[in-house]
């Protein structure tokens, strides 16, 4: 078990920074002290930071196969990532009062949800693709462990977080805001309640997906030590 041990303590570090932070108490000593501003920066800066570590210390993990590699799995986190890099860009800051943090409820456009219509939490599903395309290629106990973690995270995130949005600012007017957006994946695309816009696309945003997606490419092998780009 001592082998262990890293992996457990950085995943133990990694839970504690996000569910200390969410209590409310904590959170307005937080946001007294810092300001808002700088609560997110040290928020995410102590995330980042953490899951670097945990990352870290499930490579180094011993190694318990659960099924062998095949170079055709690489290509799943590939399809898989620069969906998950246009969710990020389309959602971080956007305003959505249906998702967490509830940004802006005087800015959303219930007529025109944007990119919750595509999903009210688009982070989390952005964080869901991220997780189940790299539990593929990672076939061993500590990754499967890690990935397969944030994926029923994500999905326990989407659900809890409309409850309580539900309760926070009452059912009926949560109706009203999400008529026209997803829980899952296109949602509200398939059965007609949203249709996108290409008006409305963003290119700023559509710009920073594609440099995200490409940040991450280039940076994956020296800083995972592992190249993410599959055999041609």
């Amino acid at each position: 078990m001592g082998e262990w041990a890293e992996f457990a303590i950085a995943f133990g570090a990694f839970l504690l920074s996000h569910a200390i932070p969410a209590r409310p108490a904590v959170r307005a000593r937080l946001r007294a002290i810092l300001g808002e501003g700088g609560f997110l920066a040290a928020y995410s800066l102590v995330s980042v930071i953490l899951l670097g570590w945990l990352i870290a210390a499930a490579g180094r993990a011993p190694y318990v196969a659960l099924w062998d590699f095949a170079p055709w799995q690489m290509w799943v986190p590939n399809l898989l990532m620069p969906l998950a890099c246009i969710l990020v860009a389309f959602g971080a800051a956007a305003p959505n009062p249906l998702s967490f943090g509830g940004r802006a409820v005087e800015r959303f456009d219930a007529r025109h949800p944007g990119i919750a219509g595509v999903s009210r939490h688009p982070l989390l599903l952005g964080l869901l693709l991220w997780a189940a395309g790299h539990i593929v290629p990672n076939g061993d106990l500590a990754h499967v462990i890690l990935f397969g973690t944030f994926a029923a995270f994500s999905l326990a995130g989407m659900r809890m977080i409309d409850r309580r949005r539900q309760r926070t600012i009452g059912r009926s007017a949560w109706d009203a805001l999400a008529a026209r957006t997803s829980l899952w994946p296109g949602e509200a695309l398939f059965d007609g309640r949203w249709r996108p816009s290409l008006r409305r696309l963003d290119p700023v945003r559509l710009g920073i997906a594609g440099v995200l997606w490409a940040a991450l490419l280039s940076l994956h092998a020296p800083v995972i030590g592992v190249s993410p780009l599959p055999p041609l």
